[in-house]
């Protein structure tokens, strides 16, 4: 397969350019496919488990976890409201003693019930990348049940947090994310999709040893942008260790939901072009004759001057805009508080698009870290939501499709959703449409509404064996953006249940 460097550079520098403080998992995701076209690194199409002498795939560590939760509950976070009515963990997992890597996670309970047993699942939360934090984005960002205030200091309630109604693991995962390390600096140039997968599992067995109350829940793995790998890998791993372990704990995994999926390379790539026309965000004129003289869909791309010259009038035409919700306001790093969103407003308004000073902000403050049981060796380097301790070449394999990951897991029988906010342009509805017409699965339930609060919530079609959802008015991050249709959407899913397709009278 040919790529050509100049095509995909310059439309990352002008079509990719960063609006926000930092890194997110948006830019990481495109950051991560253009140094994979730059280096021409190979196409990993093996299948997740094939053996490595390197790697010691054939065995899974597990330690004894004795005495490890107490240790790991909150008492309060600095700056969290009062009364609260659930418990909250965060702590360390060894997943490789030989050179000390360890994987951070932060534990949110759903509120105890008066009486009665309480049978909510354990759900665990992966944001992608690769590289990003899942509780910088899932937790704090997103869906956990506190968010950041724009003073960097203080949290307020989510009120459509997804405890609400499931128990959530938020893992920071591979190691160099987040507070997760490694004693070895050498081992951050190691993570690739086969050791991701590999480390959260053996996360999972660890930590139900040390959590042994949730081994008989119902288990389902939710997540975002590049878990589109993680997840159906990790899923699929599960269900191939619970028979080869049979001295391990059997993880009882239900089903998994992904929203904005990175799933396929070309299908992504063509679905940018697609969309951003398909929304007036390009003109006509020059869709097509980019379509004409880049040859974006095909495997043999063509980077010349005329290309850029194309690329350059749609540049000009986009504007400045967040490609991960082209119609959400974009912060300016020197924004100051009055400027910014009103916390009070902002899950009606959207999303804070500053979240991401607010969140780095609290994450770095001593007594924040101290609360959360991290950091506890000192690392050398600042908690960012996205790591900067393993560039994209170090990124050691990644298929260019994971279809066949998904077919593999709604072949086990699992419950597979999938979902988009239809105003993500990073990976989009068309792209994701794109995915689903390649996987050819027979359709049950036609295209139709969905509703919420007597409103349309959004589309949904289901197939056999997938539901495909789209949530109206979200971005990339679709519980940030619609936190309230997100929870409905995460209910109806938990439950296996089809989304409410009856209009209001």
């Amino acid at each position: 397969m040919k790529f050509s460097l100049p095509f995909f550079l310059f439309a990352f520098n002008h079509l990719f350019t960063p609006l926000v403080h930092g890194e997110n998992e948006g830019e990481r995701l495109l950051a991560m496919l253009i140094k994979k076209l730059e280096h021409k690194t190979s196409i990993y199409d093996a299948a997740l488990n094939q053996n490595s002498a390197k790697d010691d795939e054939g065995t899974v560590y597990l330690s004894r976890q004795d005495g490890l939760k107490v240790a790991d509950k909150i008492t309060r976070l600095p700056g969290q409201p009062n009364d609260v009515k659930f418990d909250q963990y965060a702590g360390y997992v060894t997943v490789d003693p030989q050179v000390g890597r360890a994987l951070f996670y932060y534990f949110v309970e759903a509120p105890k019930k008066s009486f009665g047993k309480d049978k909510k699942p354990l759900v665990l939360w992966l944001n992608g990348g690769p590289g990003c934090s899942s509780i910088g984005n899932g937790a704090m960002s997103e869906l956990g049940p506190f968010l950041v205030k724009s003073d960097g200091k203080t949290l307020y309630e989510n009120p459509h947090a997804w405890n609400n109604i499931a128990n959530m693991l938020f893992l920071e995962s591979p190691t160099g994310v987040g507070f997760s390390y490694s004693n070895v600096t050498s081992d951050y140039k190691n993570n690739g999709d086969k050791r991701t997968a590999r480390d959260s599992y053996t996360f999972l067995i660890n930590w139900l040893e040390r959590f042994p109350e949730y081994k008989t829940r119902d288990f389902f793995i939710t997540g975002e942008s590049y878990a589109g790998h993680f997840i159906p890998q990790l899923a699929n791993l599960i269900l191939e260790n619970n028979i080869k372990y049979k001295n391990l704990t059997t993880i009882k995994l239900k089903g998994i939901a992904i929203g904005n999926a990175y799933i396929e390379t070309i299908e992504n790539e063509q679905g940018l072009f697609d969309y951003l026309w398909l929304r007036s965000v390009i003109h006509n004129d020059t869709y097509y004759h980019i379509k004409s003289v880049c040859n974006i869909t095909g495997q043999d791309y063509n980077g010349d001057d005329v290309c850029i010259k194309a690329l350059e009038v749609a540049d000009i035409e986009k504007g400045r805009i967040s490609l991960y919700n082209i119609y959400a306001p974009i912060c300016n790093s020197l924004q100051s508080d009055k400027n910014s969103l009103q916390q009070g407003n902002i899950l009606k308004k959207g999303a804070d698009p500053c979240s991401d000073h607010n969140v780095e902000s609290y994450m770095n403050l001593p007594e924040v870290q101290t609360a959360f049981h991290a950091n506890t060796t000192k690392l050398s380097h600042a908690w960012t939501q996205c790591s900067d301790l393993f560039k994209h070449d170090d990124w050691k394999d990644r298929p260019d499709s994971v279809l066949p990951e998904i077919k593999q897991a709604i072949d086990s029988k699992l419950r597979v959703w999938l979902y988009s906010g239809d105003f993500d342009a990073i990976v989009s509805v068309t792209a994701t449409q794109y995915s689903l017409q390649n996987l050819g699965l027979p359709i049950e339930t036609k295209w139709g509404p969905w509703y919420h609060k007597e409103q349309v919530g959004g589309y949904f079609m289901v197939y056999k064996g997938l539901t495909y959802a789209i949530v109206n008015g979200a971005g990339h991050m679709v519980p940030a953006d619609q936190p309230e249709r997100a929870l409905e959407l995460f209910r109806v899913f938990l439950e296996g249940k089809q989304l409410n397709t009856s209009s209001p009278p």
